[in-house]
């Protein structure tokens, strides 16, 4: 049925543990420097050169990408200063045309000014002419219907008709005068 409950000393044989054991210090510590030494030797000479080219080998890569960020930056900055020259030459250009074209539209302005000026002058010259020759006829059919007029009003305040002659030249002094 149960078998009986044993502690692990009388099931292995019993003793003490084996790495306890005084008669197997000696080459326990033996092969402990061993190891340490096979270790300390295979660390010296070839995990530590091997991190230590890797670590190499990134601190290179590293440098060369600051050096290659570095010439990026030159050179996006030398590309920055050839477009604001470029925007500034452009924009002076752009300023030269517009003056000149200002300019230009300035003087056929001008041109276009003095040809209407004349033309216009032209006209006023005609027009008054037309005036002072309609003017003068309107004038001379005034001084005509001023004497008819006198002369019918004389006819009339007095009953008889008056001298033609004495009647024009009362109106012509009064005309001038």
């Amino acid at each position: 049925m149960a078998e009986p409950v044993t502690t692990g000393a009388e099931a292995h044989g019993g003793g003490a543990f084996p790495p306890f054991q005084a008669e197997t210090f000696a080459s326990q510590l033996f092969w402990l420097a061993v190891t340490f030494a096979l270790l300390y030797w295979f660390l010296a000479k070839v995990a530590l050169p091997r991190i230590g080219g890797t670590i190499a080998q990134r601190h290179d890569k590293i440098q060369g990408d600051l050096h290659e960020a570095i010439a990026a930056k030159k050179e996006a900055e030398a590309a920055g200063l050839a477009y604001e020259a470029a925007l500034s030459d452009a924009k002076s250009r752009s300023q030269a045309i517009a003056a000149e074209t200002h300019q230009r539209l300035q003087a056929e302005t001008d041109a276009r000014r003095r040809e209407l000026d004349a033309a216009l002058a032209e006209k006023l010259a005609a027009a008054e002419k037309v005036i002072s020759e309609t003017k003068s006829a309107a004038l001379t059919h005034v001084e005509g219907i001023a004497t008819d007029a006198a002369d019918a009003i004389l006819q009339r305040v007095l009953g008889d008709k008056p001298p033609q002659e004495q009647v024009s030249a009362a109106v012509k002094t009064a005309m001038k005068g």
